[in-house]
């Protein structure tokens, strides 16, 4: 699902590409050579042939040639200009945005298209994208025989911007090897069952046409497997450590791409790439400039890229934002849609804080951290999870029948002991609150719990909240002055043992 309109006029719904054949092929005409375009539904606009004459007036449509002027046709066509077609596909709108705050832009006073409708341009890279992803998966299911597994995944984390560089770099990987050696597949870190939980990823995933069938999952795939028989590879975006719970698998590592300087590297790792940018994003779409620029010209995969961008820099404004950030953010203009940038980033912030489509345990997935110790006087580890939602306790109970037992299933399921969900909300009066509920497996484990925190209450003062439905394990604390969810991050290690960093 798109969330722009585009206009349809002579300029955009014909669209034509003009380039000079040559004896010697650059990697941008072999790679557009072998891409079709094929319509997404049965409702389409044919974008007409656009041609030059000898006057160099340029026509619409299709001629209907005389013998004498097909001569003509013929030595025109002998100057190397070729003609490309692009499809445009014509569907309802799924959703209405109105309840977003987008900026004032000229397609907003455009009233040729009706709002009900979205027109979506193909996008042949994303067509090859899909094409790469569903091959390799099928490579994965047949258990890559004869091959080395180069899995692409992030250090840590599922955000945007991390998703959209491995999907994308793992298909640059793909594309310009030389060798075949490799199934080169990208590794999202999350169970799917997990991804509705990340709306606005969902969301970015569908609008920019990406099959989510042919994507691999965390639970999808045992890289421990390809480990043991020496088989597997991986390469390590966005930092220069792996996962702690792959830790096992980190003399697995190859290449690490885009960390920072400074930061410590495995030392068996050979290619070590840092970041300059702010964004992972950057530094991959500059790697396409410079093999084939025209995969970044489809709209849908420089939206996917402009998305990590804008996000992971919070719209070109976080004082780490480099010039080069900014300058590939305008050549994926495209993929930002009829709002612009500014436009296409509100809709993404408004996705991440949109929970209205969610169930209590995707609410408490969507932004979901846990850390192991040991608890004193306890043989048995100590594991406590902490989820921070955008709702107030109230509204998380009203969206439940019986809340208590949608935590207790999300804690089993989780293997915790203790759960904090830590709320952040704005009042009806525009003030900042924090919320708590403190969620343990015993009534023992809470008073634990509880005495920690009010002996460290000058760094987070809690005043007790009283709520029908609460098991005896489960209590609820306004914390009383504005604090940051790290003051809460940073007492749950304390309490589990890990030393401060």
């Amino acid at each position: 699902m798109s969330e722009e309109l585009m206009e349809l006029s002579p300029e955009n719904s014909s669209v034509s590409g003009f380039k000079e054949e040559s004896s010697e092929h650059s990697p941008s005409e072999k790679w557009l050579k072998t891409s079709k375009i094929t319509p997404f539904i049965q409702l389409d606009i044919q974008a007409e042939f656009i041609e030059q004459t000898n006057s160099g007036h340029l026509g619409y449509g299709h001629s209907h040639h005389t013998p004498e002027t097909g001569e003509k046709h013929q030595a025109l066509k002998s100057h190397a200009i070729t003609n490309t077609e692009k499809t445009y596909t014509v569907t309802r709108r799924k959703e209405k945005l109105s309840s977003v705050l987008l900026p004032l832009s000229a397609a907003s006073y455009y009233s040729g298209v009706s709002p009900e409708m979205e027109i979506v341009e193909s996008c042949q890279t994303i067509e090859k994208l899909n094409a790469y992803l569903k091959a390799k998966k099928d490579d994965v299911n047949a258990g890559v025989p004869g091959k080395f597994l180069r899995a692409v995944m992030g250090s840590d984390g599922v955000d945007v911007g991390t998703v959209a560089s491995i999907i994308t770099y793992s298909f640059y990987l793909d594309v310009t090897s030389e060798s075949d050696q490799f199934c080169t597949v990208p590794i999202i870190n999350i169970n799917r069952a997990n991804l509705a939980s990340h709306v606005e990823l969902k969301w970015l995933l569908d609008s920019c046409h990406i099959d989510q069938s042919s994507l691999i999952f965390a639970d999808e795939i045992d890289l421990g497997y390809y480990d043991l028989f020496g088989s597997l590879n991986i390469v390590l975006l966005k930092g220069s450590k792996i996962n702690s719970k792959q830790e096992k698998l980190k003399h697995a590592v190859v290449e690490n791409f885009h960390c920072r300087k400074g930061d410590t590297i495995y030392p068996w790792v050979k290619t070590v790439i840092t970041g300059e940018e702010c964004s992972c994003c950057t530094a991959i779409a500059d790697k396409f400039v410079n093999y084939s620029p025209e995969i970044l010209a489809g709209k849908s995969f420089s939206k996917l890229l402009l998305a990590g961008i804008l996000l992971d820099t919070a719209n070109l404004r976080d004082p780490s934002c480099t010039s080069k950030d900014k300058y590939t953010a305008s050549l994926l203009i495209n993929g930002a849609g009829r709002y612009g940038c500014n436009g296409f980033y509100q809709l993404l912030k408004y996705k991440m804080h949109d929970l209205s489509s969610l169930q209590v345990a995707d609410i408490l997935w969507k932004d979901f951290k846990k850390w192991t110790g040991q608890e004193s006087g306890d043989s048995r580890s100590l594991q406590i999870g902490m989820s921070c939602v955008g709702l107030s306790i109230g509204q998380l109970l009203s969206r439940a029948e019986n809340l208590a037992q949608e935590i207790t299933s999300f804690q089993l399921y989780e293997k915790l002991r203790a759960l904090i969900v830590v709320t952040g909300y704005f009042t009806d009066e525009k003030n900042f609150k924090r919320e708590v509920l403190i969620c343990t497996e015993s009534t023992k484990l809470l008073e634990s719990l509880l005495f920690f925190f009010d002996f460290n209450a000058s760094r987070l003062p809690l005043k007790a909240l009283h709520f029908p439905g609460l098991k005896n394990e489960m209590k609820a604390y306004e914390i009383d002055k504005v604090t940051s969810r790290k003051i809460v991050e940073h007492l749950i290690q304390e309490f589990v043992g890990i030393p401060k960093p």
